[in-house]
């Protein structure tokens, strides 16, 4: 396309640049009184619609989440959440836990959501909700109790505008044929799919949060840390050995590669827990199979993302070679 457009201003021999300077006002010159009357008057317009603009959205919004809540006044499921309140406190920032932020409960707990943990509360998987010990784009993840002792809960968000940009991860996966695009649908399709590449994963040895039970938008798995709190991502500590870290790594993805057939898609240090002195995977959602149209594109990446925190431990190592080491 480059080499076109350039062919055909090479063979238009008009004096373009004689045009342009005949063409249009005087950009250099000084506005006039009048222009800047005008360009003020616009300002002051706009300013004002845009005044009008936020208060008609923050409106909208509060009649919105008015409405959101109103299902909870319905008997069953006020009679629902009153079985599951005391369970809940946590999140709801209330007895023990007055310091946790409310807004949390109000961005992450909408009835499908509530219904979700509801059922699985009744099935046994969950006792109680805690707080939150981790947040992204796409979830919030719970310490939780279970009748086994700890685990993490993680909540995929609902909302439309989270999972836009996931498509490539599911689109083109053979495990996910025939995805329909409505919005509830292809979040269940993510949580499974997250739950079906842990156990994929763990199947091989390979160390990721052991996941227990899913229903709908949440799933409940291993909680990697203790009662101080979650263990601390690889990009937040030191490690001693460098190096042995690296090729443990790179054993993970080559073992995910030719045994799982999976490749974790987003491997990077944000994406590792530091748990008993070993490396522990998380979030991996977004892994797709060899089969993927993307798959190696995606590896490439991820080891390549694994180099480059290698050589800022100091750890002499290229791409071309670990490739090699994952590949064959």
């Amino acid at each position: 396309m480059g080499r076109r457009r350039k062919a055909r201003r090479d063979a238009d021999d008009r004096d373009w640049t004689a045009f342009d300077e005949s063409v249009g006002p005087d950009l250099d010159a000084d506005p006039s009184k009048i222009e800047i009357d005008i360009e003020a008057e616009n300002i002051a317009l706009a300013e004002e619609k845009w005044k009008e603009d936020e208060e008609t959205i923050h409106q909208k919004a509060m009649d919105k989440k008015e409405d959101s809540w109103s299902w909870m006044k319905e008997k069953r499921f006020s009679n629902m959440f009153k079985e599951i309140e005391h369970r809940l406190e946590g999140v709801l920032g209330t007895g023990r836990f007055e310091w946790v932020d409310r807004r949390v409960f109000d961005q992450v707990f909408d009835q499908r959501t509530l219904l979700a943990i509801y059922k699985l509360m009744q099935q046994g998987h969950i006792d109680t909700l805690d707080w939150p010990i981790a947040r992204g784009k796409e979830a919030h993840v719970f310490h939780a109790t279970t009748l086994n002792g700890v685990a993490a809960v993680k909540i995929f968000h609902t909302s439309n505008a989270v999972f836009k940009g996931l498509m490539q991860y599911i689109e083109g996966d053979p495990r996910f044929g025939g995805l329909r695009r409505r919005h509830h649908e292809l979040v269940n399709i993510w949580v499974r799919k997250e739950h079906r590449n842990m156990m994929r994963m763990a199947k091989q040895g390979l160390n990721v949060p052991e996941p227990h039970a899913l229903f709908r938008n949440v799933l409940v798995m291993d909680y990697l840390g203790d009662e101080d709190g979650p263990s601390p991502r690889l990009r937040d500590i030191e490690v001693e050995d460098a190096e042995s870290v690296f090729d443990e790594l790179l054993e993970w993805l080559r073992v995910c590669w030719n045994d799982a057939e999976l490749v974790h898609a987003d491997f990077s240090e944000y994406n590792i827990l530091w748990h008993n002195d070993t490396p522990r995977v998380i979030d991996v959602g977004q892994s797709v199979a060899k089969g993927h149209p993307h798959a190696e594109e995606f590896l490439v990446r991820d080891v390549t993302r694994l180099v480059e925190w290698a050589r800022r431990q100091g750890v002499e190592v290229d791409v071309p070679e670990a490739m090699a080491h994952v590949l064959y």
